[in-house]
């Protein structure tokens, strides 16, 4: 009975935590819909049949229905400890690198006030880290990814017709978190190019840049460690 109890209250606790998570970011205008909460070791949308295991959408038409409505999306966690996705392409867009890519651009961004690369600019905005060591940049939604760092495979530009998983919520191997939350920097995003330039200079010194030319097209609903794999 006392382990019932405690399964409840954590069941309760997930989801006011992620509600709360949820409504706060779509009162800054970043577009949320609800994702698959984790049930054991997959996740569970709640539509019958479904064959999808990983992270997804809990609505068929989540691109449509995602919302910065605050009522609205308050009401998506009423039942449930929804995973909270965020829609790219609107507000802002994500560049997702792994993360020796991801740890040098965040120091580079600490350490100097401009760029390291052609363009200048002011590089800092939200950095979120899933478990399984993808570090995700929040960008102005202004620029398509620069065929430099469309040739890396493991580099992923989130926008229109894509989402992410946004803090706190949680995958089997831990909980997503922000290495640079959003408020640390008043909701400051950072331009694309500016990002993208420090990317370059990341890879360049990692020694990771390759001359192929690759066109990577991130298919819809499918989740930020399956995209990595």
């Amino acid at each position: 009975m006392q382990w019932s109890t405690r399964l409840v209250d954590r069941f309760r606790f997930d989801r006011l935590r992620l509600r709360r998570a949820a409504v706060r970011y779509a009162a800054h205008g970043w577009a949320v819909t609800p994702g698959a909460y984790l049930s054991g070791e997959r996740f569970n949308c709640g539509r019958a049949g479904c064959p999808i295991m990983g992270c997804h959408p809990a609505m068929e038409s989540w691109e449509d229905d995602a919302s910065t409505d605050v009522a609205r999306v308050g009401g998506w966690w009423r039942h449930q400890p929804y995973t909270v996705l965020l829609a790219t392409g609107g507000s802002f867009d994500v560049l997702e690198v792994p993360a020796p890519v991801g740890l040098r651009v965040l120091g580079a961004v600490r350490l100097h006030t401009g760029v390291i690369g052609p363009e200048r600019g002011d590089g800092r905005g939200p950095v979120a880290v899933t478990p399984s060591g993808r570090w995700m940049f929040f960008v102005r939604p202004e620029s398509a990814l620069r065929p430099e760092l469309a040739s890396c495979l493991d580099v992923l530009h989130h926008g229109r017709g894509s989402w992410i998983p946004a803090a706190p919520s949680r995958t089997p191997e831990g909980p997503v978190r922000w290495a640079v939350a959003p408020e640390q920097h008043d909701w400051h995003l950072p331009a694309s190019e500016t990002v993208q330039a420090m990317l370059l200079d990341a890879l360049d010194a990692l020694g990771r840049r390759t001359p192929r030319t690759v066109t990577l097209s991130v298919p819809r609903q499918m989740s930020t460690a399956r995209r990595a794999a």
